[in-house]
Formats: C-alpha cells, sequence, structure tokens
C-alpha cells in the first residue's frame, strides 16, 4: 500500500473507532489511517525488564510477577478519593504497590491473585514500592507484557489516551499486513544505505520487539523524511534553471565599477567573494537564485546594491523587498545616500543621464506619491524601488524587472518569493518561448546552521559573509542581575560614555507581539530614566506606534549626536547604524531569543570604540540560561545559530509551516545533521539518473503529497 492510499481511507474505518473518538482526534489533526501511522510514539516503556523483587534499586523501571499477599482499600484524607495498597511477593522479597483513585483495583487484585506489575521503583518511609503501575492479570495475560509498550503524544483536552492510539496503530498494521508497504527505495539502495524495507520500519516503530527494531525503524522513517524534502528542494532547483531562462545581464557595466571605487571604505575578502559570486550568476541565462548569509554588519549592503546596480546599467529595474515598513524605510536611506553621484543613460535628458531614481513603495505610501511611484516603474523612469511585501500586490507593475533582493527571507513563505520573481513583465526576451525569470538575490543577516539552510534554502545557493570590516571595536558582553547595585554600575557606564561624547540605546522588553504594549513600556522606562538613573542626559523614544515621520526624526536627531540614549522597542533590532554608539542595555533580556539579542548586540561595535552589552535579566528556565551564557561566551553569528538550534530545536527555527516545507515528524536538527546530508546526496543522484522520476513513481507521489500545489513545475519531462 501507498502512502497516498493509507491517506485515502478515514481513521472510522478502524475498529472500535466511533464518531466521538474521530471527532476527538480531528482535534489532534489524526483524520485519516496515514495520520495514525506517522504519529509515531514519543518513548518505549521497557516491560522485557523483569526484576525480581530482592534485586530492585530504587529508579528502576521495571516488571515484577508477583502474587497479591495482602491488599486493602481507605480514603484519603480529602474523603472524596480512595488510595488502595497492596503487598506483593515473588519468592525473593515483599513490595508495597500503591494506587490513588484508582478504588477498583481491590476487586481486581484479591488476595491470591498473580499479576505483571510495571512500574518505576520508588522509596517512602524506608519501604520501596510502586506507585500507580501498570497491571496485567496473568492468566488473563495482557498483550503488552513482557514487550516494548510504545508511549504516544496523547491529549488530555481531547481526551484520547496513548493504548488508544497503541490500538489504532496496531489495527492499522494489521490491516496493511496481507499487502504490506510500497517502498520508494529499492533493494539495491536500502542495502548501500543500510536502511530496513518501509513495511519492517511501520512495524518497528509501532510494535517493536527490541529496542534496536525501534531504533532501525526511526532511522528509516527519519531518512524518507529527509529524502522528500531534499528530492523537492533539489527538482525544484533544477526545474528553475531547466525551464525558466534568465536575463544574461552585464556585468562589467561602468555603473557598479563607479558605485564600488567611489564607496569611503574598503571591501571585505568576503565582500569582493560575494560580489564576485553574485555577478557571475548575474552573467549566466539561467536565473540567479542565492542566499547571501551575512553576519551583524558583515556589509550584506553593499553586496545587494551590486547586484541591484548590475541589473539597471543594463536597462532594467530592481526590487529591494524588506520584512517591515520600518527596515523598508532604513534601507531606502541607506540606498539613497550610497547611489548619490551616481547616473544611468537617458537619451530624452539635456545632458544624456539622470541620477539613479530610488523610491520607497509600502502601504504607508499613499495617494499622489504612490501613484508618482507607480507611474515611474511603468515608464521605467524609477530603477530600483524598496518596499514591503506592498511589492506584491496588484497595481505595483515593473516595466523591466531584472533583479529582486529579499532581506530577512526567512519570514517570508516560498509562495511570496514566487509572486515577486513573476512580476518580471513582459520585456524579458519573450520571444525565446520558454518562461523567463528575473535573478533573485536572498539576504538574511539571521546566520541559519547550515543544516537548517540545507532544508528551508536548499533550492538556493549559497554565499556567507564572515569577515566585518577592518577597525570594527570588540564588544563586551555582561549578564546583570537584577539587585540595584549591579545595575547601578551600568548606568555609570551609559554616563562614563556619554561624557566621552558617545551614544547609549537601552532597549525594552518584548512584552508580547503587541506594538501598543511595547510602546508603553518604552515609554514608561523613558520617563522613569529621566528622572531617576539618567537624569540630566538628552534621552530620545523610538517606538512602532510613532509615525514614519516621527521615527526617522528621532533616529536622524540620534544619528546626528542630537540625544545621548535612545530609549526603544525592537525596532532597532535591524538595519539602524550609527557608528557613535558603544552601549546597548537590554532589559528582561531572559525574554528575548538568541539570534534576536544578537542582532540588538550588533547595533554597537560599529566604530573603532570599545563598546559595551548588558543584558539585564533574571532568567527562570534553563533555556533562558542557555541564551544568555550564549551571547557571554560567543559573538559569531553562526556559532550562536548553532547553539539556538541546539536550544530551540529545529520546529521553532523552521517557524510557521510552509506549505510542507518543515514536514518533519521524527527528523531532529542538529541531531540528524548526517541523515540530512545522506538525503540531499541521494537525492540529486536519483534526479541526475530520473530528472521526472518515471522510474520513481513512488517517490514522485509522496513529494507531490508533500508539497501540494508547488510541485506543478518541479518534474516537467
Amino acid at each position: 500500500m501507498t502512502l497516498r492510499e493509507l491517506d485515502d481511507h478515514r481513521v472510522t474505518e478502524l475498529d472500535k473507532v466511533g464518531s466521538t473518538l474521530e471527532r476527538r482526534l480531528a482535534s489532534m489533526e489524526i483524520e485519516t489511517v496515514l495520520d495514525v501511522l506517522e504519529h509515531y510514539p514519543r518513548r518505549y516503556h521497557d516491560r522485557t525488564n523483569r526484576a525480581e523483587i530482592a534485586e530492585l534499586a530504587v529508579g528502576d523501571e521495571v516488571t515484577v510477577d508477583a502474587e497479591v499477599k495482602r491488599i486493602r482499600s481507605r480514603p484519603m484524607r480529602d474523603r472524596r478519593r480512595t488510595m488502595v495498597e497492596a503487598d506483593v511477593y515473588d519468592g525473593t522479597g515483599l513490595l508495597r504497590v500503591v494506587f490513588f483513585n484508582q478504588p477498583y483495583r481491590a476487586g481486581q487484585l484479591p488476595e491470591g491473585t498473580e499479576a505483571s506489575f510495571f512500574g518505576r521503583v520508588e522509596m517512602f518511609r524506608g519501604r520501596r514500592q510502586m506507585t500507580n503501575p501498570v497491571v496485567d492479570v496473568l492468566g488473563t495475560l495482557d498483550e503488552k507484557t513482557g514487550r516494548l509498550v510504545p508511549v504516544y503524544p496523547a491529549s488530555g483536552k481531547a481526551e484520547v489516551h496513548s493504548w488508544q492510539l497503541s490500538g489504532m496503530a496496531h489495527a492499522a498494521l494489521r490491516r496493511t499486513r496481507q499487502r504490506g508497504f510500497a517502498d520508494p527505495l529499492d533493494e539495491a539502495w536500502l542495502r548501500e544505505l543500510e536502511l530496513i524495507d518501509r513495511t519492517s520500519a511501520y512495524w518497528g516503530i509501532h510494535r517493536p520487539e527490541t529496542m534496536s527494531d525501534a531504533l532501525a525503524a526511526r532511522r528509516r522513517l527519519t531518512f524518507d523524511e529527509f529524502l522528500r524534502m531534499q528530492v523537492a528542494l533539489v527538482a525544484r532547483k533544477r526545474a528553475v534553471e531547466a525551464e525558466h531562462k534568465g536575463i544574461e545581464h552585464l556585468v562589467d557595466g561602468p555603473l557598479v565599477r563607479r558605485f564600488l571605487t567611489g564607496l569611503p571604505f574598503a571591501l571585505t575578502t568576503d565582500q569582493e567573494r560575494a560580489i564576485a559570486d553574485v555577478a557571475a550568476d548575474l552573467a549566466k541565462p539561467a536565473p540567479m537564485h542565492r542566499l547571501l548569509q551575512g553576519e551583524v554588519g558583515s556589509g550584506k549592503t553593499v553586496v545587494a546594491v551590486a547586484a541591484l546596480l548590475t541589473a539597471v546599467q543594463g536597462g532594467y529595474q530592481g526590487a529591494f523587498m524588506a520584512p517591515t515598513e520600518v527596515l523598508a524605510e532604513q534601507h531606502h536611506l541607506t540606498l539613497s545616500k550610497l547611489l548619490e553621484g551616481l547616473a544611468v543613460a537617458d537619451q530624452g535628458s539635456l545632458l544624456g543621464e539622470r541620477p539613479v531614481r530610488v523610491e520607497l513603495m509600502t502601504n504607508r505610501v499613499t495617494g499622489a506619491e504612490r501613484r508618482r511611484v507607480s507611474e515611474g516603474l511603468r515608464d521605467r523612469t524609477v530603477d530600483i524601488v524598496v518596499g514591503t511585501h506592498a511589492l506584491l500586490y496588484e497595481g505595483v507593475e515593473f516595466a523591466r524587472l531584472g533583479a529582486v533582493v529579499i532581506d530577512e527571507q526567512h519570514r517570508f513563505g516560498v509562495e511570496q518569493r514566487d509572486l515577486l520573481r513573476s512580476k518580471g513583465g513582459d520585456a524579458i526576451d519573450a520571444e525565446a518561448g520558454t518562461a523567463t525569470q528575473v535573478d533573485v538575490l536572498v539576504m538574511t543577516a539571521t546566520p541559519i546552521p547550515r543544516t537548517a539552510a540545507m532544508l528551508i534554502y536548499g533550492d538556493l545557493d549559497r554565499t556567507e559573509l564572515r569577515m566585518l570590516p577592518a577597525g570594527r571595536a570588540p564588544i563586551v558582553t555582561e549578564v546583570v542581575g537584577p539587585s540595584p547595585l549591579e545595575r547601578s554600575g551600568v548606568y555609570d557606564r551609559i554616563r562614563t560614555e556619554v561624557q566621552a561624547g558617545r551614544q547609549a540605546y537601552v532597549v525594552c522588553p518584548l512584552v508580547e507581539e503587541s506594538d501598543r504594549l511595547q510602546a508603553k513600556a518604552a515609554t514608561e522606562e523613558y520617563e522613569r530614566l529621566q528622572r531617576e538613573e539618567l537624569t540630566g542626559l538628552r534621552l530620545g523614544l523610538l517606538h512602532g506606534q510613532m509615525t514614519p515621520g516621527e521615527k526617522e526624526a528621532v533616529m536622524t536627531e540620534f544619528r546626528a549626536g542630537g540625544r545621548d540614549v535612545l530609549v526603544a522597542t525592537t525596532v532597532v533590532e535591524v538595519g539602524i547604524d550609527v557608528p557613535n554608539a558603544t552601549v546597548m542595555v537590554v532589559e528582561d533580556a531572559d525574554r528575548f531569543g538568541l539570534l534576536q539579542l544578537h542582532q540588538l548586540r550588533g547595533r554597537i561595535g560599529r566604530g573603532e570604540h570599545r563598546s559595551y552589552c548588558y543584558l539585564l535579566a533574571d532568567p527562570t528556565t534553563p533555556d533562558a540560561e542557555a541564551r544568555l551564557t550564549a551571547m557571554v561566551e560567543s559573538s559569531d553569528g553562526f556559532d550562536l545559530a548553532e547553539r539556538d538550534l541546539e536550544i530551540r530545536g529545529a520546529g521553532e527555527v523552521f517557524g510557521g509551516r510552509q506549505s510542507g516545507w518543515s514536514d518533519l515528524k521524527l527528523g531532529r536538527l542538529p541531531r540528524d545533521e548526517p541523515v540530512v546530508v545522506e538525503a540531499r546526496a541521494v537525492a540529486e543522484r536519483i534526479l541526475r539518473d530520473d530528472p521526472d522520476l518515471s522510474r520513481h513513481g513512488q517517490l514522485r507521489e509522496e513529494v507531490e503529497d508533500l508539497l501540494g500545489e508547488q510541485v506543478e513545475f518541479l518534474f516537467k519531462s
């Protein structure tokens, strides 16, 4: 049976699943037989571990076979509940077993009954005992006795229990026994990869005889998860390269040369290599799909501008998309300054050229200004447009879009990326008869662990910027506890730096996803600091509830040195560049994510002076403690990304589900990194020999079911 077939059978076809249980299972997203089989056990109770009572040690989780010698039932102190106590004997010693609020046990286990008791051994008042053990009465022996018993993720809210899920999985396996499971990998692949077949894997994970059976099953099914994703990503990359004609850009034109030679600083080796990578992509007839991962402050924007100007110097337009309006406004300001003095050819002007025109397009750009920018995009007088997802909307049309830069792409879905890329206009060599696509550079300031990048961005080529520009000062990072004495040193440091002519940030906690609440927190802290610790200093306030004009006025004043300290919410997380700022204070730092803390720290240390990052925190969880420790120990964003993956797990790193792209039920990162790498290599080999998967129909079907409508163009022969 194929997975698609199993998905066509409703869960009600299994024994003992009626309409009530069907509704409860649906709340857990278990609706088909396939859902049941892919709801995997979380762990196993090892009831094969049988022991004699005399040799039991506290903490052992074991099964003992014994006779009930004495049993009694008595009410508990609240008089509403009952406790049943029994002493059981196996010929080597006595063990006390206690059942809370299970009065029926007194009738189930009369004196003389022989039973199997499974549980954890505890010590209570000098006696060994088991509390609420699992009981199988010998003679009416439960099939679970003497074997590994799977424990499933259950739901108290839905009233669905592990034993019900176990029974359904077993029923599903029995129904498939005659036909078995169709396997997308043939015998040769299984031998090479040392994997068990899929039938053995499903039986082994739900009904293992030994722990080695369960481990072999988990390895096979984990590999299947990663293989489906990698086949989809490799096929996507190949399809784009084969099916879509790109633009062969002019990469050695004068505009990019003038831009690079006019920069007031020297490029790092990493920046030079990244610009060369991008130029090589842009020169090819296939469309560019490249991920530019950059450390905080590593100079990604210069690489992005070089890419956009490559398009502009050949007569095309560029688009720069950011995830928030604040960041889009910041990028617009940055690009406008970087491109001052640069001109492009214009036959209609008196001098035969005009300045490179950069415009902003967000939801806040309305009315006459929006019409002016839209008209410029249509008549090609706008060369580069910076915006948010507003660039995806109907009504924003380009005359000749040639290159797109997407910043912080992990906040966008695959579908949004495709939608923007499809807005290339009709001036791109349409007569060739093949689909055309613009070039896309995806840029992220949040370093992504290598393995996670293989899953999220597996259809993109990757370039990393690890080097920081010369002259950057080191940053001292300290965690500061809640005592007033400790915190007074932080404010002393701010005053010392301000007296030396430098500036500071104070960032308020992420109360919750609410601009209004964050604004309130920042405003209250701003007023308190003015009255107390920082009285006499010139404080500024910045938060998400302010208008774009108000925010820009505050930032302009801060950049110009008109304010000593900027009290802000996380709107300063990315894109803000004030080299004179040398102190970053993060209030309630244990509420922030690790990479968000790294981004905030990246706002300082951008000049030549030594900088200080103070994390004000009183962590209450091991994860928060681990995040703060990592910040003190490392300033390498790529190292912190790996640590973040270990602390949070892949599910959190991937964020919201993107139509199956993070379809991991068993796979875990970084634990399964070797499996990801192996699956990638297998996917590439399979698609090299069988590009449309005509000889791997089962695998193709599973990838199609994983991705849904996104899969349409992947396997065109």
